[in-house]
């Protein structure tokens, strides 16, 4: 996959709900950068066909879930007409009892934005006046508070969604963003709904069921993450093709007949990373010699792992990325909600709200990062060793013992690594039993998501680390006189890195260099000015 850069065209962006399939980039769109949301006509017809049937239950003696019963361990409980919609109303207020500190405002409009969908879908028998408010306040920036704990990630992300259903009825705190895009202050749902015009819900038979029983968060920190994987794993290429060089390694390794003899397709898409960015490198090139039939050889006959093997590594994520990204794909295209309205109209109990599928991704996906950063963070140690660094000062201190150089920034690293690697401990082989029994196993997808969101950040700042040490390095190596250069590729890096922090000298506070590199690996800086110089990295 080519990784580019769409922030500005997303935020002009309209996206169609109950038209053609959610993607990925869709919620990335709306949730991240502010694209607005249009329900079409053929949602709207769809749920008011299968509002139809849930009213036409509504009145039938015999009971059905959600409709005219209590839920979980209470399914068996009749309710009476008169007491439907408190019903449904205490459904909401009950199950938003969420705690801890507010989740990020990105991943409450990818779950609003996601319960959205699926309502759009016909298949939950909610009105079309509850997909409606949904999206008006996606559009008016009205943001929810949601919540770190609360969703066990089966029977749906409970509490996390009851806290968007209670702020489109009018209760509990919201923020409404600013001009400026940012979060805004946090306000009461009743005065930012009135200000933005938009009428506060009244629930139905089956409504507060149909807006809290879905994996809408733990899948839209999942697009959310894929997103930013997609540029962090060609960063990590660029990272390794920056270290390459300037630890003098070869990119014998990395030879296209060599990596098709394993044809896994991202070990292939990293390889070509790495050899588009040293191509033409005059510092690769000035450890080369030829053979007796005048093609070139590498003096360095085998580097250590974390710089011969990294597009096996890289290209293993890769291909993990991949994978949950097809499970994403056929989550975007579900309908989950319990009971679902049928296509033919039967209104039928089901268990396609446990998230297993995603919260084995989620898990999987976690393991991939902390893999990638160890690897990284063993290549901006070598660079500090002088006994593997191939010549340069000690910790590429500009007076070792006066000076400790980057020493400690590769403390940071391998603390964010240690870290990384306990949150590659699965979330989804975890189970507690709840609602007396009746929810017996769930799939703990939410702490999954919650996670890795933590590790992908982390991963983040692991490369900062290198990039900002292998540009030093480079420095140091390529200094007036010795006629070598880096390669287009990783010489438009380290020109983009020295924009934002200085070239070597004497000991400096780290920590805001350290964050400013990170920034432009978030930002995905990094992957375009690399692209820029090679064409568009893969």
């Amino acid at each position: 996959m080519t990784v580019t850069n769409s922030r500005a065209a997303a935020e002009h962006r309209v996206v169609e709900i109950g038209g053609d399939l959610l993607t990925v980039d869709a919620v990335v769109a709306v949730a991240r950068h502010g694209a607005q949301v249009h329900l079409t006509d053929r949602a709207l017809a769809g749920m008011a066909a299968s509002r139809a049937v849930v009213e036409d239950l509504a009145d039938d003696a015999r009971p059905h879930y959600g409709v005219s019963t209590g839920f979980g361990a209470l399914a068996r409980r009749h309710i009476p007409t008169d007491k439907r919609a408190q019903l449904q109303l205490g459904l909401v207020r009950s199950h938003a009892a969420g705690s801890g500190p507010e989740v990020e405002r990105e991943v409450v409009r990818a779950l609003q934005l996601l319960r959205l969908a699926t309502l759009a879908t016909g298949r939950t028998g909610a009105r079309p006046v509850v997909a409606e408010t949904y999206v008006a306040m996606l559009n008016a920036g009205i943001t929810p508070v949601v919540h770190e704990y609360g969703s066990l990630g089966c029977s749906g992300d409970l509490a996390p969604l009851a806290h968007v259903a209670l702020a489109a009825l009018g209760e509990g705190p919201v923020r409404v963003a600013a001009p400026s895009g940012a979060e805004g202050d946090r306000v009461d749902a009743a005065d930012a709904l009135r200000s933005a015009g938009i009428a506060p819900l009244e629930l139905r038979e089956k409504e507060g069921l149909a807006l809290i029983n879905g994996t809408d968060g733990m899948l839209g920190m999942l697009c959310l993450a894929l997103d930013d994987l997609h540029r962090l794993l060609a960063t990590a290429d660029v990272a390794a093709a920056s270290s390459v060089e300037a630890l003098l390694g070869s990119d014998a390794p990395f030879a296209e007949d060599l990596v098709g003899m394993r044809p896994h397709p991202g070990q292939a898409a990293s390889a070509a990373n790495l050899r588009a960015l040293l191509a033409g490198s005059p510092v690769v090139a000035s450890h080369r010699t030829f053979d007796a039939d005048g093609r070139p050889e590498c003096t360095r006959v085998q580097d250590a792992y974390s710089l011969r093997c990294a597009p096996q590594v890289h290209g293993a994520a890769r291909d993990t990325v991949e994978h949950a990204a097809s499970v994403a794909g056929r989550e975007l295209a579900s309908a989950i909600d319990n009971p679902v309205v049928t296509v033919d109209g039967r209104v039928e109990s089901n268990g396609n709200f446990h998230g297993a599928p995603v919260a084995y991704v989620l898990d999987f996906l976690a393991i991939a990062v902390a893999d990638v950063a160890s690897m990284s963070e063993r290549r901006t140690d070598r660079f500090l060793d002088v006994a593997r660094n191939e010549g340069l000062p000690a910790f590429l201190a500009d007076d070792p013992g006066v000076d400790s150089g980057l020493m400690i920034a590769q403390y940071t690293a391998a603390g964010i690594v240690s870290e990384l690697k306990r949150l590659a401990a699965p979330a989804s082989v975890d189970s507690i039993p709840s609602s007396a029994m009746q929810e017996d196993h769930v799939s703990m997808g939410w702490a999954g998501a919650r996670k890795l969101r933590r590790a992908v950040d982390g991963l983040g700042r692991v490369l900062a680390v290198e990039l900002m040490t292998a540009a030093r390095a480079l420095d140091l190596r390529c200094t007036p006189g010795t006629g070598l250069s880096p390669a287009a590729g990783t010489g438009a890096v380290h020109a983009l890195l020295r924009t934002a922090v200085p070239g070597p000298g004497p000991d400096r506070f780290l920590a805001p260099e350290i964050d400013a590199v990170a920034r432009l690996v978030a930002d995905g800086d990094v992957v375009a000015a690399a692209s820029a110089a090679v064409g568009p990295l893969r």
